[in-house]
C-alpha cells in the first residue's frame, strides 16, 4: 500500500491491498436492495431505506480515508415518482433527516454537497434542506458528495441539450463546432470527472438510467449484497476489484503498459 496520502487518519486501519495512488477520482453508486432487505426479514420496506443510511455514512467516509475525490449517489430516481406515496415521503423525510445530522461532519471533513436532478419535483421541504447543504458547504474544498435526485440519465441528456439549443438559437455557439467535450459542458455537474467506478448493490446487473453520458468507460462492480449490507468491508473489496483491472480506453495492453494510455 502506498503511504503517498497524507489525508488518511493515522487512527483509520486500511485495507493492505489497496493503492491509495491508484484509487478512483471519482465513485458512482446505485444503492439497490432497501426494500428486499426489509421484506426478506419480515420488516415494512420503509426499514430497508433507514438502515440503507447507515450504509450510506460508512461509504461516505471509506471514500474519504481512501482519498476519492467524488462520490455520486444514486439516492432517487425519476422512475422512483411512481413508487407508493407513503414510501416516496419516508424517503423525503429520511434525505432531510439525513442532511440536518450529517451537516456538522460533512463541514467538519471540508465536504461539498452537490445535487443533480430535476430538483423543482422535490417537496418544498426536502428541496429547502437539500438546497441548504449545498449552500453551506459550497466553499468546502474536500470530497464532492454529489446526490442524485429526481434523477434520470437520460432527462440529463435531454436537459443538456435543450440548454444547448438555447445557446446555438442564441448564437452563443456554432452547431457545428458542436463535439463531445463541448456537450459535456452541459450536463449537471460538467466540472466532475467522470466516475472511474460504478457500484452497484441488490444483485441486478444494469445501470439503471445513471449518469449514462459519464459512465461510458467506467469499471463496473456488481455486489449481490443488498444495500443496508454494503458496508466499509465491501467497499474495500470493490476498490481491490477495481485495482486489478487494466484499464485501456481503447489501446492495447501494451500501449498501456509504455504508458500511453489514461490513468485513474
Amino acid at each position: 500500500m502506498s503511504s503517498s496520502s497524507s489525508n488518511v487518519p493515522n487512527e483509520v486501519e486500511l485495507h493492505p491491498e489497496i493503492d491509495l495512488d491508484h484509487v478512483p477520482r471519482h465513485v458512482a453508486i446505485i444503492m439497490d436492495g432497501n426494500g428486499r432487505w426489509a421484506v426478506d426479514r419480515g420488516l415494512e420496506r420503509n426499514a430497508g431505506h433507514r438502515e440503507g443510511i447507515e450504509s450510506v455514512r460508512e461509504i461516505i467516509r471509506a471514500c474519504r480515508d481512501y482519498g476519492v475525490e467524488a462520490l455520486t449517489l444514486y439516492a432517487f430516481s425519476i422512475e422512483n415518482w411512481n413508487r407508493p406515496k407513503d414510501e416516496v415521503s419516508e424517503l423525503m423525510r429520511l434525505l432531510e433527516e439525513y442532511l440536518e445530522t450529517e451537516l456538522a461532519e460533512v463541514m467538519e471533513h471540508e465536504a461539498q454537497v452537490r445535487s443533480i436532478g430535476r430538483l423543482d419535483r422535490l417537496p418544498p421541504s426536502t428541496r429547502r434542506a437539500v438546497e441548504h447543504a449545498v449552500a453551506e458547504t459550497k466553499n468546502n474544498q474536500g470530497m464532492k458528495l454529489v446526490f442524485a435526485l429526481s434523477y434520470g440519465g437520460r432527462t440529463e441528456i435531454v436537459d443538456a441539450a435543450r440548454r444547448l439549443a438555447r445557446d446555438a438559437e442564441l448564437g452563443k455557439i456554432d452547431p457545428e463546432g458542436i463535439d463531445e467535450k463541448g456537450f459535456a459542458a452541459y450536463l449537471y455537474a460538467a466540472d466532475l470527472p467522470d466516475p472511474d467506478l460504478l457500484i452497484r448493490t441488490g444483485a441486478e446487473q444494469r445501470v439503471s438510467n445513471f449518469l449514462l453520458w459519464q459512465i461510458a468507460y467506467a469499471e463496473l462492480h456488481l455486489s449481490e449484497k443488498m444495500w443496508p449490507e454494503f458496508r466499509r468491508a465491501e467497499f474495500e473489496s470493490a476498490l481491490v476489484d477495481y485495482q486489478r483491472r487494466e484499464r485501456r480506453f481503447g489501446l492495447t495492453s501494451d500501449q498501456v503498459r509504455d504508458g500511453e494510455g489514461a490513468d485513474s
